[in-house]
Protein backbone atom coordinates (compact mmCIF):
# COMPACT_ATOMS: atom_id res chain seq x y z
CA UNK A 1 0.00 0.00 0.00
CA UNK A 2 1.17 3.25 -0.70
CA UNK A 3 1.39 5.82 2.18
CA UNK A 4 2.36 9.20 1.99
CA UNK A 5 3.78 11.58 4.61
CA UNK A 6 2.17 15.16 4.38
CA UNK A 7 4.97 17.96 4.47
CA UNK A 8 4.96 21.42 4.14
CA UNK A 9 6.05 21.07 0.55
CA UNK A 10 3.10 19.21 -0.22
CA UNK A 11 0.94 21.72 1.05
CA UNK A 12 2.80 24.39 -1.50
CA UNK A 13 2.41 21.68 -3.86
CA UNK A 14 -2.04 21.54 -3.45
CA UNK A 15 -1.78 25.36 -3.63
CA UNK A 16 -0.02 25.14 -7.21
CA UNK A 17 -2.15 21.98 -8.06
CA UNK A 18 -5.33 24.11 -7.23
CA UNK A 19 -4.01 26.84 -9.91
CA UNK A 20 -3.63 24.82 -12.89
CA UNK A 21 -7.02 23.59 -11.90
CA UNK A 22 -8.58 26.83 -12.13
CA UNK A 23 -6.70 27.91 -14.71
CA UNK A 24 -6.13 24.70 -17.15
CA UNK A 25 -3.07 26.26 -18.55
CA UNK A 26 0.53 26.71 -16.50
CA UNK A 27 1.69 29.98 -17.87
CA UNK A 28 -1.54 31.48 -16.37
CA UNK A 29 -1.57 29.75 -13.36
CA UNK A 30 2.29 30.37 -13.19
CA UNK A 31 1.14 34.32 -13.58
CA UNK A 32 -0.95 33.89 -10.62
CA UNK A 33 1.47 32.45 -8.48
CA UNK A 34 4.66 34.30 -9.01
CA UNK A 35 6.41 31.24 -10.43
CA UNK A 36 7.51 29.95 -14.26
CA UNK A 37 5.54 27.22 -16.13
CA UNK A 38 8.45 24.97 -15.77
CA UNK A 39 9.09 25.37 -12.35
CA UNK A 40 4.96 24.75 -11.70
CA UNK A 41 5.27 21.92 -14.15
CA UNK A 42 8.17 20.99 -11.82
CA UNK A 43 6.32 21.08 -8.51
CA UNK A 44 3.12 19.08 -10.18
CA UNK A 45 5.25 16.17 -11.16
CA UNK A 46 6.71 15.79 -7.76
CA UNK A 47 3.14 15.96 -5.98
CA UNK A 48 1.85 13.10 -8.33
CA UNK A 49 5.22 11.17 -7.97
CA UNK A 50 4.96 11.20 -3.93
CA UNK A 51 0.85 10.58 -4.79
CA UNK A 52 1.56 7.72 -6.80
CA UNK A 53 -1.18 8.63 -9.35
CA UNK A 54 -1.52 11.06 -12.16
CA UNK A 55 -3.60 14.25 -11.72
CA UNK A 56 -3.32 16.07 -15.05
CA UNK A 57 -3.46 15.01 -18.22
CA UNK A 58 -1.03 17.61 -20.92
CA UNK A 59 -0.68 18.01 -24.42
CA UNK A 60 0.47 20.75 -26.30
CA UNK A 61 -2.89 22.06 -26.61
CA UNK A 62 -4.46 21.65 -23.61
CA UNK A 63 -4.42 20.63 -19.37
CA UNK A 64 -7.43 18.76 -18.18
CA UNK A 65 -7.92 16.66 -15.07
CA UNK A 66 -7.89 12.92 -14.83
CA UNK A 67 -10.37 11.95 -12.68
CA UNK A 68 -8.63 12.03 -9.83
CA UNK A 69 -7.40 15.37 -10.26
CA UNK A 70 -11.25 16.20 -10.38
CA UNK A 71 -12.01 14.33 -7.11
CA UNK A 72 -8.75 15.91 -5.30
CA UNK A 73 -9.62 19.24 -6.51
CA UNK A 74 -13.47 18.97 -5.34
CA UNK A 75 -11.94 18.13 -1.81
CA UNK A 76 -9.50 20.37 -1.12
CA UNK A 77 -10.69 23.76 -2.65
CA UNK A 78 -12.97 24.27 0.35
CA UNK A 79 -10.39 23.89 2.88
CA UNK A 80 -7.69 25.71 1.12
CA UNK A 81 -10.37 28.55 0.48
CA UNK A 82 -10.66 28.31 4.23
CA UNK A 83 -7.45 28.40 5.62
CA UNK A 84 -6.43 31.67 2.64
CA UNK A 85 -9.52 33.67 4.18
CA UNK A 86 -8.84 33.13 7.40
CA UNK A 87 -5.30 34.21 6.61
CA UNK A 88 -6.83 37.10 4.80
CA UNK A 89 -8.74 37.96 7.42
CA UNK A 90 -5.67 38.92 9.56
CA UNK A 91 -5.54 41.74 7.74
CA UNK A 92 -7.86 43.55 9.14
CA UNK A 93 -5.67 43.34 13.13
CA UNK A 94 -3.29 45.48 10.99
CA UNK A 95 -2.67 49.26 11.33
CA UNK A 96 -2.34 49.29 7.30
CA UNK A 97 -3.78 46.34 5.36
CA UNK A 98 -1.67 44.18 2.66
CA UNK A 99 -2.33 42.33 -0.24
CA UNK A 100 -2.93 42.57 -3.72
CA UNK A 101 -6.49 43.28 -5.69
CA UNK A 102 -6.73 41.46 -9.09
CA UNK A 103 -9.70 43.36 -11.01
CA UNK A 104 -11.76 42.89 -14.38
CA UNK A 105 -13.78 46.33 -15.10
CA UNK A 106 -16.02 47.17 -18.16
CA UNK A 107 -14.23 49.88 -19.92
CA UNK A 108 -16.80 52.56 -18.94
CA UNK A 109 -16.45 52.00 -15.21
CA UNK A 110 -12.87 52.31 -14.70
CA UNK A 111 -12.70 55.99 -15.49
CA UNK A 112 -16.36 56.71 -13.87
CA UNK A 113 -16.27 54.40 -10.96
CA UNK A 114 -12.93 54.01 -9.92
CA UNK A 115 -11.29 56.80 -11.16
CA UNK A 116 -12.60 59.51 -8.59
CA UNK A 117 -12.22 56.96 -5.72
CA UNK A 118 -9.06 54.92 -6.32
CA UNK A 119 -6.92 58.55 -5.19
CA UNK A 120 -8.50 57.84 -1.56
CA UNK A 121 -8.13 54.38 -1.36
CA UNK A 122 -4.54 54.99 -2.45
CA UNK A 123 -3.94 57.26 0.65
CA UNK A 124 -6.03 55.28 3.19
CA UNK A 125 -3.95 51.90 2.27
CA UNK A 126 -0.56 52.60 0.54
CA UNK A 127 0.47 48.91 1.20
CA UNK A 128 -2.32 47.02 -1.01
CA UNK A 129 -1.71 47.16 -4.81
CA UNK A 130 -4.56 47.16 -7.28
CA UNK A 131 -4.64 46.05 -10.95
CA UNK A 132 -6.52 46.66 -13.66
CA UNK A 133 -8.12 45.25 -16.36
CA UNK A 134 -10.34 47.38 -18.73
CA UNK A 135 -12.30 44.96 -20.78
CA UNK A 136 -15.69 44.88 -22.45
CA UNK A 137 -15.06 41.19 -22.99
CA UNK A 138 -17.28 38.64 -20.74
CA UNK A 139 -14.29 37.20 -18.90
CA UNK A 140 -14.77 33.89 -16.07
CA UNK A 141 -13.07 35.85 -13.40
CA UNK A 142 -12.30 33.14 -11.22
CA UNK A 143 -10.70 30.83 -14.14
CA UNK A 144 -8.73 34.08 -15.47
CA UNK A 145 -7.41 35.07 -11.77
CA UNK A 146 -8.90 37.70 -10.96
CA UNK A 147 -10.45 38.13 -7.30
CA UNK A 148 -13.72 40.43 -9.01
CA UNK A 149 -15.33 41.89 -11.64
CA UNK A 150 -17.41 44.91 -12.19
CA UNK A 151 -20.06 44.80 -14.76
CA UNK A 152 -23.74 46.40 -15.11
CA UNK A 153 -26.15 44.44 -13.20
CA UNK A 154 -27.29 42.48 -15.98
CA UNK A 155 -24.64 41.19 -16.93
CA UNK A 156 -23.50 39.53 -14.14
CA UNK A 157 -22.74 35.71 -13.69
CA UNK A 158 -25.63 34.27 -12.07
CA UNK A 159 -23.67 31.93 -9.57
CA UNK A 160 -21.56 34.71 -8.05
CA UNK A 161 -21.84 36.88 -4.99
CA UNK A 162 -23.23 40.91 -5.76
CA UNK A 163 -22.88 44.09 -4.59
CA UNK A 164 -24.23 46.72 -6.01
CA UNK A 165 -21.37 50.00 -7.16
CA UNK A 166 -23.63 52.48 -8.10
CA UNK A 167 -27.51 53.86 -8.98
CA UNK A 168 -29.28 52.66 -12.21
CA UNK A 169 -27.98 54.59 -15.52
CA UNK A 170 -29.68 56.04 -17.93
CA UNK A 171 -28.40 55.30 -21.68
CA UNK A 172 -29.07 58.31 -24.07
CA UNK A 173 -28.29 59.06 -28.11
CA UNK A 174 -26.09 62.00 -28.67
CA UNK A 175 -25.07 63.97 -31.73
CA UNK A 176 -22.76 66.87 -32.54
CA UNK A 177 -24.12 70.33 -33.48
CA UNK A 178 -22.91 69.86 -36.76
CA UNK A 179 -23.89 66.43 -37.63
CA UNK A 180 -27.92 67.35 -36.23
CA UNK A 181 -27.39 70.50 -38.41
CA UNK A 182 -26.74 68.51 -41.81
CA UNK A 183 -28.90 65.27 -41.17
CA UNK A 184 -31.75 66.68 -38.98
CA UNK A 185 -32.80 65.95 -35.36
CA UNK A 186 -34.56 62.29 -35.09
CA UNK A 187 -37.97 62.46 -33.08
CA UNK A 188 -38.63 58.74 -32.96
CA UNK A 189 -36.48 55.98 -32.59
CA UNK A 190 -37.84 54.65 -35.81
CA UNK A 191 -35.98 57.72 -38.12
CA UNK A 192 -32.70 56.10 -36.72
CA UNK A 193 -33.18 54.39 -40.57
CA UNK A 194 -31.98 57.08 -42.22
CA UNK A 195 -29.46 58.56 -39.79
CA UNK A 196 -25.44 57.35 -39.86
CA UNK A 197 -25.06 55.64 -36.04
CA UNK A 198 -21.84 54.69 -34.09
CA UNK A 199 -22.63 50.60 -34.42
CA UNK A 200 -21.30 48.81 -31.11
CA UNK A 201 -20.32 45.16 -30.91
CA UNK A 202 -20.32 43.90 -27.66
CA UNK A 203 -18.08 41.72 -25.47
CA UNK A 204 -19.98 38.45 -26.76
CA UNK A 205 -19.39 39.75 -30.38
CA UNK A 206 -22.85 40.58 -31.30
CA UNK A 207 -24.12 43.86 -32.57
CA UNK A 208 -25.89 46.05 -30.09
CA UNK A 209 -29.60 46.94 -31.13
CA UNK A 210 -29.78 50.50 -29.24
CA UNK A 211 -32.77 50.19 -26.25
CA UNK A 212 -35.48 52.57 -25.90
CA UNK A 213 -38.57 53.44 -23.89
CA UNK A 214 -42.00 54.73 -24.33
CA UNK A 215 -44.96 54.13 -22.18
CA UNK A 216 -43.56 51.83 -19.85
CA UNK A 217 -42.81 49.40 -23.15
CA UNK A 218 -39.37 48.95 -23.78
CA UNK A 219 -38.15 47.75 -27.36
CA UNK A 220 -34.75 47.51 -28.90
CA UNK A 221 -33.81 49.16 -32.90
CA UNK A 222 -31.13 47.76 -35.12
CA UNK A 223 -29.29 50.84 -36.26
CA UNK A 224 -27.60 51.21 -39.58
CA UNK A 225 -24.08 52.97 -39.68
CA UNK A 226 -20.82 51.53 -41.89
CA UNK A 227 -18.77 52.36 -38.26
CA UNK A 228 -18.62 49.98 -35.59
CA UNK A 229 -16.90 50.28 -32.45
CA UNK A 230 -16.42 48.04 -29.03
CA UNK A 231 -15.69 50.68 -26.70
CA UNK A 232 -16.92 54.29 -25.36
CA UNK A 233 -13.68 56.81 -25.94
CA UNK A 234 -13.17 55.68 -29.48
CA UNK A 235 -17.07 56.49 -29.73
CA UNK A 236 -16.89 60.16 -27.74
CA UNK A 237 -14.41 60.99 -29.94
CA UNK A 238 -16.57 60.59 -33.57
CA UNK A 239 -19.56 61.99 -32.05
CA UNK A 240 -17.55 65.14 -30.95
CA UNK A 241 -16.40 65.25 -34.85
CA UNK A 242 -19.59 64.57 -36.26
CA UNK A 243 -19.39 61.58 -37.20
CA UNK A 244 -22.99 60.33 -36.28
CA UNK A 245 -24.98 59.65 -33.44
CA UNK A 246 -23.80 57.93 -30.67
CA UNK A 247 -25.46 55.35 -27.80
CA UNK A 248 -23.93 54.80 -24.46
CA UNK A 249 -24.36 55.43 -20.45
CA UNK A 250 -25.21 58.89 -19.59
CA UNK A 251 -22.12 59.54 -17.45
CA UNK A 252 -20.07 58.62 -20.10
CA UNK A 253 -21.33 61.38 -22.11
CA UNK A 254 -21.58 64.08 -19.61
CA UNK A 255 -18.81 65.98 -20.60
CA UNK A 256 -19.64 66.02 -24.05
CA UNK A 257 -23.25 67.19 -23.65
CA UNK A 258 -22.00 69.85 -20.70
CA UNK A 259 -19.09 71.56 -23.32
CA UNK A 260 -22.25 71.93 -25.83
CA UNK A 261 -20.23 69.14 -28.29
CA UNK A 262 -23.69 67.30 -28.27
CA UNK A 263 -26.93 66.90 -27.33
CA UNK A 264 -29.12 64.46 -26.03
CA UNK A 265 -31.34 63.94 -29.09
CA UNK A 266 -35.20 60.97 -28.29
CA UNK A 267 -34.64 62.15 -24.71
CA UNK A 268 -38.86 61.30 -24.60
CA UNK A 269 -37.56 57.26 -25.47
CA UNK A 270 -34.11 56.97 -23.19
CA UNK A 271 -34.44 53.73 -21.15
CA UNK A 272 -32.62 53.15 -17.76
CA UNK A 273 -30.81 50.29 -16.76
CA UNK A 274 -29.32 48.44 -13.90
CA UNK A 275 -26.01 50.44 -12.49
CA UNK A 276 -22.29 48.66 -11.89
CA UNK A 277 -22.39 45.74 -9.79
CA UNK A 278 -18.86 44.05 -8.09
CA UNK A 279 -19.41 40.09 -8.29
CA UNK A 280 -16.82 37.15 -6.89
CA UNK A 281 -16.81 33.70 -6.47
CA UNK A 282 -18.08 32.45 -3.09
CA UNK A 283 -15.39 29.45 -3.39
CA UNK A 284 -12.37 31.51 -3.20
CA UNK A 285 -11.22 33.95 -0.55
CA UNK A 286 -12.10 37.35 -0.46
CA UNK A 287 -9.29 39.65 -0.15
CA UNK A 288 -9.58 42.20 2.64
CA UNK A 289 -8.47 44.76 0.42
CA UNK A 290 -10.95 44.12 -1.99
CA UNK A 291 -13.91 44.06 1.28
CA UNK A 292 -12.28 47.77 1.81
CA UNK A 293 -12.25 49.20 -1.68
CA UNK A 294 -16.31 48.12 -2.56
CA UNK A 295 -16.78 49.88 1.45
CA UNK A 296 -14.98 53.05 0.20
CA UNK A 297 -16.98 53.09 -3.34
CA UNK A 298 -20.17 52.36 -1.36
CA UNK A 299 -19.03 55.59 0.96
CA UNK A 300 -18.01 58.24 -1.98
CA UNK A 301 -20.92 56.79 -4.42
CA UNK A 302 -18.88 58.52 -7.38
CA UNK A 303 -22.23 57.28 -9.37
CA UNK A 304 -24.79 57.59 -7.06
CA UNK A 305 -26.36 54.56 -5.24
Amino acid sequence: MHIMQFGRSDLADFTYFLAIARHRNFRKAGLELGISASALSHALKGLETRLGIRLVHRTNRSVTLTAAGEELCNSITAPFAAIGQAVEDLNRFRDSPTGRIRLNVVADAAPLLLGPVLPVFMDRYPDVDVEITSSNRMVDVVRDGYDAGIRYGGTVPQDMIVQRLSADIRWVVTGAPAYLERFGTPETPYDLKDHRCLRIRLGDESIYQWEFQRDGKEFAVHVPGTVTIDESQTGLSLARNGAGLFFAAEPVQAQLVSEGAARIVLEDWSTTGPGYHVYYSSRQQVPSGLKLLIDLIREMRPLGF
